[in-house]
Formats: C-alpha cells, structure tokens, sequence
C-alpha cells in the first residue's frame, strides 16, 4: 500500500502546529463526478432498497457518491462527504453503508439519504482498508487497516443518535480493548434513530481479532457471521470466529501480499488473490488449498463471484478482468481496461468495474449464465504455477477480450496530478491525468482560464513574475483536487493593495490581507445561518451581499509606520467570493479531536467547533499580526551631493512601492531633516526598523528618481520584498541607495 500524508497532516508547514488546522478543497465545476481514482464499490438491490437499484462509488477525492443504473445508464444521485482522505472501501449492512478511508475512521451512512454521515466510528491507529459484513445478520461489520487490526463491530451496539450532521461531537471508542461477544443490543426505529436497551452506545468498543502482525488489506465474512477470513503482508489467510475474535486456523501458500478475499455462502470455500498473481480456492473444512489458478500476469487486487459461487471475475495491474470456471479451470479474458483494476462489484448481469481512474465502466457480465461467455471468447486452461501465464504472454498468446467496449460508463473529471504555486501567491498552475493545464485563483476557488494541453513548464516560465509574497499557505493535490491548509499565525502574513485586486474605488493605501479575506468568503453562510439562528453574527455587523462592491465609503487608512490601516471591506470582496455551484469543502478537526469536511453551502450555523482563531477572524476580525514588515538603510549614492535625510534604520510593509519611496526621499530633501531618528516622517515611515529602495515620480523641486541603482534597474510598482528577494537577494540588510538628478 502506497503510504502518503493525508490532507489534515503537517506536510509543507515550516512550524510545527499548535492551533488546529484549517483545509478548503476546491472541487471540480461539476461536483457530481469523482475527480480522483475509485477504491470501491457496492451494490444495493432494489429489493433491500425498496426503490431502485443503486451503486455507491467510493473515491480518493475523499467522497462516496450514490448512482442509479437504469437501462445502461448510471444517473448521479448523491453525494456522500465527511472522510477527510481517501475512501478505501465501502459495503451495505442492511440500510446502511459503511465506508472506511485512510483517515482512520469507519463512517455510517443512511443508503437513502441525502448524504448525511449519521456516525463516526474511532479505533484504529493507521489507515483503514478493507471491509466485510455478514449477508444474514446485517449489524456486524469487520475492519481492517494498516495498523495490522482487525476490529468486529456490531453496529446496533455503536451507533448512536447524532445531534447534527457535522460528526464532531461523537464518542470515540475506548482504543486497545477487546469488547464482549456479540449481541444485538439497540434497533434502528423509523427515524433513523437509535435507542440502546443497555446505555452502553457511548462507551462501546468493538471485538479485536489480535494475530496480525503487519498490514491487513482484505477481508471476507461468511454469510452467517460465523467464519471471517483476512489477509496481508504476511502472505497468509487467517481465519476467525468474528463472534468472539478468536482465531481458527492459519493457512499458507501465497508468495506474496494477499490482496483479494472472497467467501462462499456456506463459508466453507474461501478465494484469495494475491500480488504473486495467482488466485487460491481453500477448502477451510480440510485447511488447505485445494486448487490454484494462473490467470493473471500481475498482482491480483479484486474478486467478484457469481451467485452460485461455481465461477469468479478477477481483475488486477494487469488492467484486464478474467472470468474463470472454479471447477474445470476454464477461463476467458472479459475485457481490458485503461488502468489497474482495484475493486469489481456484480449488478445483475452487469460487472463494474473500479480502477485507479476516476471513472466506472460496466461490462457486460452474464453473472447468471456464464457459460454464455466461454462461447463467445477462446478460452484457456489456467494453469498452477505464477509464471505459466507470464511465460504464455511474453510467447505473444495473450488472449483476446470477449468485450471491446463497455456497456455503460459513470464518468468522472481528470485528476490534478502537478501543480505549483505562482509568485503571487494567488493563482496555482495545475496539470491533469488528461494533460490540461489550468490557472487557478485559489482566494475564490475558481478556474480562471484552462490552456488546454500545453507545456506545463514553459507555461510557469510564461507566468512567471518579479513579485515576493509570503507564503501564507500550503497546498496538496493528494485527493485529485486542490486542498489549500492554512495554519495559524502564519497564514496571516501576506497582504496586498486593494487596488492590486481592481477594487472599484479603493484608495492607493488600503491593505487587503489575504487570509483574513479567504476565510470571510469561505464561512459567509456559515455567519449569515448563524444570525439567523439567533446566534451572533459577525461583529461589525456584516451582511454580505456576495455582489460587487466599490471601497469608496470604506474608512481612510491611518499614517503610520505600516503605510495602510488594517482596514477590512465589511461587503464581500469580488476577488474572495466563491462559487455556490460548485462551492469548495472545508476540512477540521473536530471538539473531540476528529476531523470532519463539509461543503461551504451545506454549513448551517451551528456548528461549533470550527477553530476559535478562525471564528475570531471571521467575527471580530482578530487576527495574529505577523511581521509585515521590511527593514532598510537609505543612504546618497556614492559621489551625491544630495545629504543623508536618515538616521538609522528605517522600517515599512514588505508591499511597499519603490515609487513612495522616492516620494519619501524627494519630501525629506524639500525640508530640513530634525535629526531626530525616532521621530515620525511623511509617507508612514519610521526610522529604527527594516529595509527599502529606489526613486520614482519628478517633485515639485523639479527632482526626478534616479532609477539607475547599479546595477539594478528598479521599477517603480516593485516592492521592497521584491527587491529584497530579487535584486538585493543578499541576508544583510538592504541598503537603497539615491541619487538627485537635475530635470531638463
């Protein structure tokens, strides 16, 4: 298993984190459709649904989505979000799904609603991978992960009524003990809530299957409950006794990671496929194998059986699905696909088929008449050993797909596979699995034009700019999309003139600082539902229209050391409104240490544990002042005649312009200096602190910049953080150097 930092880890942050960390999500402009590999997938039957027929849909974006295939085609129906990382798997226990992600949780879904996690369940220590559920008793589920646990829950005794749909407030399990044996203990009533007869539902651990001593990636229950069968690194299949987590037996044979399980009905027979590419039936009542199968030329990773359990559809890296005849060893190549094959699920007569592309494609499967295939593709005897396949297909005997197309396809959106973040701070370069390069603008969550397949390296030197910001975020494309973290106090360091932002009516001096504004677009119906819930809403009494608005009644920045007021617009600015049709997803961890993601449109105002700094910022505009600050030196040029105007050290904002400078420097000259070096000057300097360069405008005097600092050229819109970065580029302080010239 691939080990990667989830979207909630500390990656990229140069402090450690003392305040919980706050993560958007930038989703696609159509949300329907997953933009990352799929994990899993499961089927609910019409009969058990009392409906339709449905097909969930478990991604790495982080999301499980709900679809309902009618007459070949698979029609969006829902989208279920709370997991923070990837989903890994996901099964139906009676009317609820449950899903497991590499966040370490297990989830419970109502099948039938809009999306709602309705419990979290907390006990393992590492990522969770795999899931089984018995058919008949339709309360007990066993989880497996990383961490080498196997944990058996009986989901009637856990679950417990939720106050609200952000699951922050639930209880975790107690970590490390083996619960008792299991017992139906608490229904479901037709609400959807639970009441327990013994009180036990918030201090509820589950039964621990302990012998694992590595990584458990697969996992299989008998339809009774009575038998669970799991596998791993450890390249055996252990069977146990999920009602008291005991083990049964031990059984070898694989070479390799066991990384497909499967169960027959009676729980007799047992599949397994594993990365030394060979699929094992075991006969647990003789424990042993009893046959092997040669089909695959690669790891194996999915199993699906027919009802009858006489054949099974195996798919792997190899990219292509086999079905094979468990009795005569007869098999057949299905079809290929594009991508390595992680998970099949049966729909009738249908197969889907699930690869580390975001989309589905179903192929015709003849689940109940398999036969019918075998008559329409040439078959091939699969034989014991691993290498007779490879040996067979490097001989050039491959066999030919009996399908060339599939019968339906659930698309999905390119996954963003590279990105990089641009000078200022503001826009992302991204590249996709399709080849797509777009620009982002991440203040507003928006594409801001897409370059088609271009040169994504000589697109960044394209974009390229001479401009030094902080940087106040990190960002991953882990999840297949954007997730932007902002950790506190350092996010709040950059700043940036709001005429920068094309402003309608904003003076020269007025600062925007670009977290603080983020946030405000983010949580904007997050406050305007907590008025009017009766809650407090934003202290300055904002009411956020989301419309353009012109800074022309907005108040006037102070004189001061830092050259602008921290002022802030109390309407929505246009360059930080994000989109409600696609609105991005916020990621935090929860009042009882849980992360949890939610879509900025579906917050409803109560929720209260979004983190106090992120609540002080967005209500009372309180935010850590990190140093904005840039210290310099401002002395004549070699060989002027001009007088030195300063003493000392002088300090200003980094996003100060060079163009203010040479008004500061052309106001001094016109007067004479005090001599005093703490004393205050015109144009918000102070003398005692950071650096400074260059001349712009002609004075009064008849004075204009001398712009020639060799051997630099500076512009007049640089800053001094540009110049510091890009033209000093020196760790001592910067010295700026000015020179009167004559006019003519």
């Amino acid at each position: 298993m691939h080990r990667v930092g989830s979207a909630g880890n500390t990656a990229g942050s140069s402090r450690p984190r003392k305040e919980k960390r706050f993560t958007y999500v930038l989703n696609d402009a159509d949300n329907k459709k997953h933009c990352a590999g799929i994990n899993c997938l499961s089927y609910l039957n019409a009969s058990t649904s009392g409906t339709s027929d449905y097909l969930f849909t478990g991604s790495r974006d982080g999301t499980l989505k709900r679809w309902e295939p009618k007459n070949g085609v698979a029609s969006f129906s829902a989208t279920f979000e709370s997991h923070v990382d990837w989903v890994n798997d996901a099964i139906i226990v009676g009317q609820n799904l449950v899903s497991c992600s590499s966040d370490t949780t297990l989830k419970v879904w109502n099948c039938l609603s809009d999306g709602a996690c309705t419990r979290t369940l907390r006990q393992h220590s590492d990522y969770v991978i795999c899931l089984a559920a018995s058919e008949k008793n339709s309360n007990i589920v066993a989880s497996g992960g990383l961490g080498g646990e196997v944990f058996i829950w009986d989901l009637d005794s856990s679950l417990a009524p939720v106050a609200k749909s952000v699951d922050a407030k639930e209880d975790e399990a107690p970590n490390g003990n083996s619960g008792p044996a299991l017992t139906t203990l608490c229904n479901v009533n037709s609400s959807s809530n639970l009441a327990s007869t013994n009180g036990q539902s918030h201090g509820y651990s589950p039964i621990t299957a302990k012998g694992h001593k590595d990584s458990v990636y697969a996992l299989a229950m008998s339809d009774t409950g009575n038998t669970l069968v799991s596998g791993g690194t450890e390249k055996v299949v252990r069977v146990w006794d999920p009602r008291t987590g005991s083990k049964k037996m031990k059984l070898r044979g694989h070479t390799d990671n066991i990384r497909a399980l499967l169960l027959d009905p009676t729980g007799r027979y047992c599949l397994s496929g594993s990365s030394d590419s060979m699929i094992r039936l075991w006969d647990l009542g003789q424990q042993r194998c009893i046959h092997s199968y040669a089909v695959h030329t690669d790891s194996v990773w999915a199993l699906a059986s027919t009802p009858s359990f006489s054949h099974v559809y195996s798919g792997g890296r190899d990219q292509s699905v086999y079905l094979t005849d468990l009795s005569n060893r007869e098999s057949v190549l299905l079809c290929t696909n594009e991508h390595p094959i992680l998970q099949l699920s049966l729909q009738d007569d249908m197969i889907w088929v699930a690869t580390t592309d975001s989309s589905v494609n179903g192929w015709k499967a003849e689940a109940h008449e398999p036969l019918k295939l075998f008559q329409k593709g040439s078959s091939f005897l699969a034989g014991n050993l691993s290498f007779s396949r490879a040996r067979a297909s490097l001989e050039g005997s491959a066999p030919v797909p009996i399908h060339k197309e599939p019968s339906s396809i659930i698309p999905g959106v390119p996954a963003i596979t590279q990105h990089e973040i641009l000078n200022n701070r503001r826009h992302v370069l991204t590249k996709d699995t399709a080849g797509s390069v777009k620009l982002w603008e991440i203040t507003r969550g928006a594409v801001i034009e897409d370059f088609g397949k271009v040169s994504f390296e000589d697109k960044k030197k394209e974009l390229f700019e001479m401009v030094s910001i902080p940087a106040w975020f990190t960002m991953d494309a882990r999840l297949g999309c954007l997730s932007v973290h902002l950790d506190t106090p350092q996010c709040f360091s950059a700043e940036i003139y709001a005429v920068d932002l094309n402003v309608a009516g904003a003076q020269e001096d007025l600062k925007i600082n670009l977290a603080q504004e983020t946030l405000r677009g983010l949580l904007i119906h997050w406050s305007k539902k907590k008025q009017r819930s009766g809650s407090h809403g934003l202290s300055n009494g904002d009411t956020s229209t989301g419309k353009d608005v012109s800074l022309k009644n907005l108040p006037h920045p102070r004189s001061e050391v830092d050259d602008g007021a921290e002022n802030h617009a109390s309407q929505m600015l246009p360059s930080f409104e994000f989109s409600t049709v696609s609105p991005p997803s916020i990621i935090t961890e929860g009042s009882s240490g849980g992360p949890w993601r939610k879509r900025i449109t579906d917050l409803d105002g109560t929720e209260s544990d979004i983190p106090w700094w992120i609540v002080d910022c967005v209500e009372h505009n309180r935010f850590p002042k990190e140093n904005t600050k840039c210290g310099f030196y401002l002395h004549p040029a070699e060989g002027s005649p001009a007088p030195n105007i300063t003493q000392g050290k002088l300090s200003a904002p980094r996003i100060l312009r060079i163009h203010k400078v040479a008004n500061y420097v052309v106001e001094k000259l016109d007067r004479p200096l005090d001599g005093n070096a703490d004393s205050t000057f015109g144009m918000g300097l102070t003398s005692g602190q950071s650096q400074f360069s260059a001349l712009d405008s002609s004075s009064r005097l008849g004075l204009k910049p001398w712009q020639k600092l060799k051997p630099s050229v500076l512009a007049p819109e640089m800053s001094l953080a540009t110049v510091r970065a890009y033209v000093w580029k020196k760790p001592e302080d910067l010295i700026l150097n000015y020179k009167v010239v004559q006019s003519r």
